[in-house]
């Protein structure tokens, strides 16, 4: 996650998704906030807001505040308020700049112990890396556009005993997205649903450990949004 993507059109998908599923449950939020890249033009996706009769109905009062957001200067910490109280947040940038490999890594490790504690209040966890997840591979850990992203062996630890939800921006994974999703759900390793949504840009939230009634509001979220590129994956893979 980065400030400069606050508003956009990703927000509006994950906060309505996290409001659906979160009813009645203390939520907590990790934003694995990266600082700002100025060197591309992403973090503009705010088309959507120019088209309220395609995207207001889903959800009209976040669909205002995201517009109000995107009309000032953006920030992450502006989307708290789109969240029932009691929310949990994990907000602490990630540490970034130059460090030795080995240093990088130490550092990594706190930040993450401090966010876990950030949020081991929460039933239901969500966790918004940059570009999603990746392997546990100790090489990239220990470089600077890791902190993009999130490993297994944290995710894991997030989700250990309860529901957790985790952002994955769709790669150019060998034999395209669906391939890539069921890689992850097997990786994953626990019971996994998968939701796809395709507007501007592919991505995937990975739902892990649903009980039944989780089970039944995502499916619900995915019927609901239907006719805006969302859907909830199908593979031969259970």
């Amino acid at each position: 996650m980065q400030n400069r993507y606050a508003g956009d059109i990703g927000d509006y998908i994950k906060i309505s998704l996290l409001q659906h599923l979160s009813a009645g449950r203390t939520l907590g939020v990790a934003w694995y906030l990266f600082p700002d890249e100025e060197h591309n033009a992403d973090g503009r996706h705010i088309a959507y807001l120019r088209a309220p009769e395609q995207w207001r109905h889903l959800n009209p009062d976040l669909f205002d505040l995201m517009a109000e957001i995107t009309s000032k200067e953006r920030a992450v910490s502006g989307l708290h308020q789109a969240f029932k109280a009691g929310t949990l947040f994990a907000a602490e940038p990630l540490p970034v700049g130059r460090m030795s490999g080995i240093e990088r890594c130490k550092v990594r490790s706190a930040w993450f112990s401090r966010t876990v504690k950030a949020v081991e209040g929460a039933e239901i966890v969500f966790m918004d890396p940059d570009n999603g997840l990746t392997t546990d591979d100790e090489r990239r850990r220990r470089i600077p556009s890791f902190g993009k992203q999130i490993p297994l062996n944290e995710v894991l630890a997030l989700c250990e005993g309860r529901t957790a939800i985790v952002y994955h921006h769709n790669s150019r994974f060998k034999g395209g997205h669906d391939a890539e999703v069921d890689h992850w759900r097997r990786a994953i390793g626990c019971p996994t649903m998968a939701v796809r949504a395709n507007a501007f840009s592919c991505r995937t939230f990975f739902v892990i450990n649903p009980d039944a009634e989780l089970a039944e509001r995502t499916r619900d979220f995915c019927e609901k949004w239907k006719n805006n590129k969302m859907r909830l994956h199908r593979s031969a893979f259970s």
